[in-house]
């Protein structure tokens, strides 16, 4: 018996969906301060990242993501971040501190000033965004040491 194989499917671009406590202000929020572009259908885009926006029925279903376990498996000596992520953004190493300014500079919040480490043969450096509703955004780039 001959087996067929099987044909994989491909996956497409991934959209995080984001439950917010106030529609309106998220949507200037990541229009004015992240410079995204805005549509009524809760959108928010610019470069490589979209964001789909969506008003909660309560405020407590807004829910940031908890601070991770610890993990003592990683490939290399870290162990997890010190915060909660909600969006991991990968930026160029030449472009992480220029987005920084960017984004204090239109009255963003910098959860976390960049900072850098290493994982092996790669030196990290990230910085952390917090959004209206305390979404930490995590801007993160990488370079071979």
């Amino acid at each position: 018996m001959e087996l067929k194989q099987q044909r994989k499917g491909k996956l497409g671009q991934t959209i995080q969906v984001r439950l917010v406590s106030n529609f309106n202000v998220s949507q200037e929020y990541y229009r004015d301060v992240l410079g995204c572009k805005i549509d009524d259908w809760g959108h928010a885009e610019r470069d490589g990242m979209t964001i789909i926006l969506q008003q909660s029925i309560s405020p407590e279903d807004v829910r940031p993501n908890a601070i991770s376990k610890k993990r003592l498996d990683y490939p290399t000596n870290w162990e997890g971040p010190e915060f909660g992520w909600d969006t991991f953004i990968h930026v160029s190493w030449d472009d992480l501190d220029s987005l920084v300014e960017e984004i204090r500079g239109k009255g963003g919040k910098i959860a976390a000033e960049p900072f850098t480490g290493t994982h092996g043969k790669w030196e990290f450096k990230n910085t952390c965004i917090k959004d209206p509703d305390g979404y930490n955004i995590v801007l993160g780039s990488m370079r071979e040491i």
